[in-house]
């Protein structure tokens, strides 16, 4: 029976559904607790949390649950160089939205991650002894994870980046196909040649690594996971899906703009953080898509924007949000997490029965 898979015995779960790590404050200790309470695998966004937050963060999920659960952080990145001059460009583009804020119109400037952060927020998780460690974006050091005896995923766009990750010692590859929403990560040659659909990068990466395979990228429903499982998918992984959850920390304009949003509504876009990611096509992403302006780099560019976003979020201004969403964004549903878990299960299984019949 497909619940019973290499990932789901890997790290002990009565589903191999993984609730995506959603940087940004989406992924709530609420919400991470109640999809592994249902017995599939709840994940924590950690890599916008400082270290002391990050460690709260996963107190308060064991709080919650004695069931598997997942941490999340971004591989460490090359510091980005600030240029003062494209900055104030940046800044200049904005300045209309800021005044329909009321904002001030002097920004101050955007500030480079700590030094080192990346580096903590690892130590954090090494010292709590997390059941399981994703991460993205590349691969930070794993051998004091491993000590500790987390189970280790990580993220591959590309056949390459599953090899490689294999042979860095994952226990898992999570093959993200150029549906999923949020950010891309690709570590391996350029972002363009990691647009990859599903369909097409599954059954190769299966093909590639001897590791179990978990695909994420526009699965919404359990025709979708019975898709990835005929492909050779040991798992799934759902990120969009969960948004509307009630345990999410999605903002009200948020939700009503993924309840609104259709297939064509997504795009790959740099210009919100810096780095290409999938999100609905704001009039915000419009217009600084036609400015000319490049991105700064990441995560640069999304300080300067993002100064919008508590603003906005209070004043119902979906328009101006980063709205990370997959190609499956249609098919959402507004349910608590459980309930979701449960339906996808029941869906997989009605998929798969009809199937065989």
């Amino acid at each position: 029976m497909w619940p019973e898979s290499r990932v789901a015995q890997l790290l002990g779960l009565r589903y191999p559904i993984v609730q995506a790590p959603m940087a940004g404050g989406f992924t709530t200790p609420e919400l991470v607790a109640a999809v592994s309470n249902v017995g599939a695998l709840g994940s924590l966004a950690g890599a916008m949390l400082s270290p002391d937050a990050l460690r709260e963060a996963i107190r308060a999920v064991r709080a919650l649950t004695d069931r598997p659960f997942n941490v999340n952080l971004f591989a460490p990145l090359p510091p980005p160089a600030a240029d003062p001059e494209r900055i104030s460009m940046l800044q200049a583009e904005l300045a209309p939205y800021r005044a329909e804020l009321g904002l001030p119109g002097r920004p101050s400037p955007p500030k480079p991650p700590p030094a080192g952060l990346a580096e903590a927020q690892l130590a954090v998780v090494v010292e709590q002894r997390v059941p399981v460690f994703s991460f993205t974006f590349g691969a930070p050091p794993l051998e004091e994870i491993r000590e500790t005896g987390a189970r280790v995923l990580g993220t591959a766009t590309t056949v390459a980046e599953a090899v490689e990750l294999e042979r860095l010692g994952v226990d898992v590859v999570v093959a993200q196909g150029a549906e999923a929403g949020g950010h891309r990560g690709t570590f391996l040659g350029p972002f363009e040649r990691g647009l990859v659909g599903g369909l097409a990068l599954l059954p190769q990466v299966v093909d590639a690594v001897s590791v179990p395979v978990v695909l994420a990228g526009g699965i919404m429903d359990g025709r979708g996971i019975a898709a990835a499982l005929a492909l050779g998918a040991d798992g799934v992984q759902l990120g969009t899906a969960f948004l509307r959850c009630r345990e999410a920390g999605t903002p009200p304009p948020y939700r009503q703009a993924l309840a609104q949003a259709r297939d064509e509504d997504t795009a790959v876009t740099a210009v919100y953080s810096g780095r290409p990611a999938r999100a609905i096509h704001t009039d915000l992403i419009h217009r600084l898509e036609r400015s000319g302006l490049e991105p700064l780099p990441y995560p640069l560019q999304g300080a300067v924007v993002g100064e919008l976003r508590p603003a906005a979020a209070e004043q119902g201004r979906g328009d101006l949000l980063f709205l990370l969403a997959g190609q499956g964004v249609a098919l959402g549903r507004d349910v608590g997490a459980a309930e979701l878990v449960q339906t996808l299960a029941h869906e997989t299984d009605d998929t798969l029965r009809r199937l065989s019949s």
